[in-house]
């Protein structure tokens, strides 16, 4: 069983993982009235898996008898000034998030509590991958410039996330 703090401080990653999706769902929003669908349909699925990552810590959180507790977020931003921008942005919420895990792995070390280190450290492998693909997208933006046809480039690689 999880600690009483260590339940909280994975109640707040729920929190912060919502916000994420939330986050995701907006600059969705912002990309496809720019008509940018490919844009939008990456963020989407970014969107469903922060959704997701929240779902796997309560699902943690209940196979460990710990309470779950959910919290209300905030309202994200809803106007971006540009793709690049709103990708750099993407890329520091990535790495916040990915501090807030680290700090998570860091609390469950600090308590021994082995099995949420275990839990833990599946977050912090899919925090890089997250962080890679962000990046990866950035570099491409950055490169191709964002008054060129690149963009629209960009936009059609994008729809392809996920397709089989």
């Amino acid at each position: 069983m999880v600690s009483s703090k260590m339940g909280e401080a994975l109640n707040s990653q729920i929190k912060q993982e919502q916000y994420s999706s939330h986050l995701y769902l907006a600059m969705a929003a912002w990309s496809e009235s720019q008509n940018l669908k490919g844009f939008g349909h990456w963020l989407r699925v970014q969107a469903d898996e922060e959704r997701g990552h929240a779902l796997k810590i309560m699902g943690y959180l209940l196979d460990q008898g710990a309470a779950v507790t959910l919290k209300g977020i905030d309202q994200p931003p809803s106007d971006f000034k540009s793709v690049q921008k709103m990708f750099d942005d993407v890329l520091e919420h990535e790495k916040k998030i990915s501090e807030m895990i680290n700090k998570l792995y860091a609390q469950a070390l600090e308590e021994k509590d082995y099995r949420t280190q275990i839990f833990l450290q599946w977050f912090v492998t899919e925090q890089v991958e997250e962080e890679a693909n962000v990046v990866e997208t950035r570099q491409k933006l950055a490169e191709l410039g964002e008054k060129s046809s690149g963009v629209y480039w960009v936009d059609k690689e994008l729809k392809k996330r996920g397709a089989k």
